[in-house]
């Protein structure tokens, strides 16, 4: 190529310039001086009656001046074009470096932890497949189809070439095709056709023709056929031959039979046409087309074509949608981190990477099976719970005449937004939600058609419970699985990460702050209802209210007494019970009130599953990771997770250990025993239940010795809820979520162990500290003077740690004041 320019530039200076040069000095200047003369009808004249009266071989003479001027000119104009669109100076030509490193657009792709696909986040859904990736028929119906002459050429054909000239320049048939070779295809593929104020088709077909040339000069046949046929487009956003091979028959390229390819190759000549979805019959006909020219090419015997071509358009027709598959709750929260992450990042060439477009391969710590798992828990006790619901609520709504709720829910979807953003009014936005129309309705039996206007349908899908489960290994911190919701499609709330009322979940943080505070374990409390004075004549009371008695921290917490709980904050400190929480992982903002022992605050999923975890990680708080590592479209590690980096101690590993101690009587005796009877586990199980007021979030965090996992149960108003604590409370609603999801992984003979795992035995320092009976009827008797001393030590024990705390915030005051006169000097 270099070579051939070179004598072009040559001939060009030495046989076309220099005549030119003296034409324009010679000739041409004064031909320009006397431009308005000679463009007068007078002098036109002139000129005819002398040619009529000269003789015929001046006429020839005359007539071959202005031909070899106008040869001149046009060649050179011809020249400067050319130069002009090789250059760049029309339709911005691509480097060489740019062609040698050409990439098209490619879906990024998310990984579970062993190696499934779970999505991909693109804009042209594509995937791209090495040449020996794909089926030899695909790439003989190609050749067979659309560029016969491939392997003979060097990107531009010249029989094709003077079939452009005719039709598509002469004609100006865009139509035809222009019978471009797959080399100029792929040159209009990856740098499309633009616009140009003349000669549209022209500059772009002459840019095709040098890409092409381009490219066949740096890339092998073998790599032009894999660039084509992982770009070209075959309708709507899908791309290249791997993903339509998936979409239209659910294999991969590879594994195309010929009659197969035969249908992909003819879609390139009208994907909507020959689409094989859409017009089947015209497909199969089109797909014959391809079969007759592969057989007129001796790609195959007039048999073989013959025999395929009676075949019948079979299809595996299986699209996928950002709301299908696994995981698709966690998809998409990890979306909205991945973009803006990327637009951070860097690549080599200085620009930032792009989610849609670089290929970027995003490794998680999904586990595949379990979140099956999970995801058929869901859908299995939601949908039995959802039946028990409406049957509770038959003939009557959840929410009572409270139209707010139906109001709120109408301002928030799609439909409402999209109509203020186009500007419509109040009114007018009223109307259109109350007009009918036909729509597809989500059920747990299946979608059905229905004529309801959209007010009816927010009110419909306002009276479904809702739910969310994470679960997460407790020693590393990955996540295992992530249920954001019972379906993607019409409810897109992620309830793994907003925020709801946790209810006795957070008694936990209250005994562990106590704990720590020097509160023995098998200290007694009285089941008694108090009024604390100093708060507002606060009187917590238990849910069943039910009192009397003594419990250790064991039984009351087994037995989720409210009573106890509160007396165990107002002994430990609410802003001890506050930081407690921080350090365990709640990043949410607390209310300071002893109301929060109760579980008053409103908390994530998340944050909860990541506090107990600590527990279940002997006190070092490890947080959730759900990336492993991420790499480019050629396989660099641009992100890589450093296990066992993140791991802070927050609480003592005895604390963490009489924790789980404490937590196991809610299972072996308390609200979630039914883990053990219902649902047959064997394995060692930690946890809580919770319910808040008027029964509108149900809750169960369990831990096992491999995984700790949260369930929240609610409606997307808290209005929505069971009117009564029996069928309401957390033990009803979020556990048997729980205790399925942990059944299913115990019989998979996928995870070995869990079936039967157990926690590390206590020492027997703390065993011994652990030896006191839960519930005690009546107190022991204690005389005058142990009572006097026991008061007496308590409030000296007491006063001290006061003491302490204002010792220690006057301290880190003097120290913020040393450091502002610090940088005062």
């Amino acid at each position: 190529m270099k070579r051939t320019l070179k004598q072009i530039i040559k001939f060009i200076v030495t046989r076309v310039m220099a005549p030119f040069v003296r034409l324009v000095h010679g000739e041409l200047s004064p031909f320009f001086r006397s431009l308005k003369t000679k463009f007068t009808r007078t002098y036109w004249q002139h000129k005819w009656a002398e040619w009529r009266e000269s003789s015929s071989q001046n006429n020839y003479k005359f007539l071959f001046r202005i031909f070899y001027k106008l040869a001149l000119v046009f060649i050179l104009v011809l020249v400067l074009f050319y130069f002009a669109i090789y250059t760049g100076f029309l339709g911005g030509m691509p480097s060489t470096k740019e062609l040698k490193s050409v990439h098209n657009n490619t879906a990024s792709e998310v990984y579970a932890a062993g190696g499934e696909l779970l999505g991909r986040y693109y804009i042209q859904d594509r995937t791209n497949v090495k040449y020996a990736d794909i089926s030899p028929a695909a790439i003989k119906a190609l050749i067979a189809t659309e560029d016969v002459r491939f392997y003979e050429h060097s990107g531009v054909d010249p029989r094709s070439l003077a079939r452009v000239l005719v039709k598509s320049l002469l004609m100006q048939n865009e139509s035809s095709g222009g019978g471009s070779t797959l080399s100029q295809q792929l040159a209009k593929n990856l740098y499309p056709r633009k616009n140009y104020w003349f000669g549209d088709m022209l500059v772009n077909k002459l840019r095709e023709m040098i890409i092409a040339r381009k490219l066949e000069s740096l890339y092998s046949k073998e790599d032009i056929l894999e660039l084509y046929l992982n770009t070209v487009p075959l309708g709507g956003n899908l791309y290249g031959i791997e993903r339509s091979a998936q979409r239209f028959f659910n294999k991969s390229a590879g594994e195309l039979k010929t009659e197969e390819a035969a249908v992909l190759i003819g879609m390139l000549k009208a994907t909507t046409t020959y689409n094989p979805r859409l017009a089947p019959e015209k497909s199969k006909v089109r797909r014959n087309v391809v079969l007759s020219q592969m057989a007129k090419y001796n790609y195959l015997t007039p048999a073989q074509a013959d025999s395929l071509k009676q075949l019948p358009l079979k299809l595996d027709y299986n699209v996928v949608s950002h709301n299908d598959g696994l995981a698709p709750y966690f998809r998409e929260q990890l979306r909205q981190e991945l973009v803006q992450w990327a637009a951070s990042k860097k690549k080599k060439n200085g620009e930032p990477y792009n989610l849609y477009k670089d290929g970027l391969k995003i490794y998680t710590t999904i586990d595949a099976g379990m979140q099956r798992h999970a995801e058929s828990a869901v859908r299995k006790q939601m949908a039995q719970l959802q039946k028990t619901f409406d049957a509770h609520w038959r003939g009557r709504s959840p929410w009572g005449r409270n139209s707010d709720v139906i109001q709120l829910a109408m301002q928030k979807s799609d439909r409402y937004r999209k109509m203020q953003t186009a500007g419509a009014s109040d009114a007018e936005i009223a109307a259109a939600f109350r007009e009918p129309r036909q729509m597809k309705v989500y059920g747990w039996n299946g979608s059905s058609q229905r004529t309801m206007s959209p007010l009816d349908s927010v009110a419909y899908y306002q009276r479904f419970l809702n739910t969310g489960l994470f679960s997460v290994e407790p020693h590393t911190g990955y996540v295992r699985a992530w249920v954001g919701g019972i379906n993607h499609t019409i409810f897109k709330y992620d309830h793994v990460r907003s925020k709801r009322q946790v209810g006795s979940t957070f008694k936990p943080i209250v005994y562990a702050a106590a704990l720590e505070r020097g509160i023995e374990p098998c200290d007694y409390f009285p089941n008694e209802r108090i009024t604390y004075d100093t708060n507002d004549n606060w009187s917590p009371r238990n849910a069943d209210e039910k009192y009397g008695g003594e419990y250790t921290m064991r039984g009351a917490l087994a037995h989720s007494v409210n009573t106890v709980s509160a007396q165990i904050i107002m002994k430990t400190g609410v802003d001890r019970t506050v930081r407690m929480a921080h350090r365990l992982g709640v990043e949410s903002e607390l209310p300071e009130v002893p109301s929060l022992a109760l579980g008053t605050a409103d908390l994530s999923l998340q944050e909860m599953v990541t506090a107990y975890a600590t527990f279940a990680n002997r006190g070092l708080r490890v947080d959730p990771v759900y990336i492993t590592k991420i790499t480019d479209r050629n396989g660099n590690i641009i992100r890589q997770h450093q296990e066992g980096h993140d791991a802070k101690r927050v609480i003592s590993e005895k604390t963490a250990a009489i924790m789980l101690y404490l937590m196991q009587g809610v299972v072996e005796e308390g609200s979630a025993s039914k883990l053990r009877s219902q649902f047959g586990l064997k394995m060692d199980i930690a946890g809580k239940t919770g319910t808040t007021q008027d029964n509108a979030d149900g809750w169960f965090i369990g831990i096992t010795p491999q995984l700790v996992t949260g369930v929240w149960v609610g409606g997307e108003s808290p209005q929505v809820r069971f009117r009564t604590l029996e069928l309401g409370q957390g033990s009803r609603t979020a556990l048997p979520i729980w205790g399925d999801y942990i059944r299913r992984i115990a019989i998979d003979p996928a995870y070995k162990g869990y079936y039967n795992s157990k926690f590390a035995s206590l020492p027997p320092s703390i065993l011994a500290d652990l030896n006191c009976a839960s519930f005690r009827a009546e107190p022991p008797r204690e005389n005058f003077l142990e009572r006097v001393f026991n008061n007496v030590t308590e409030k000296a024990a007491q006063s001290f740690e006061e003491w302490k705390e204002s010792w220690k915030k006057r301290r880190e005051e003097r120290k913020k004041e040393k450091r502002k006169k610090g940088e005062r000097d």
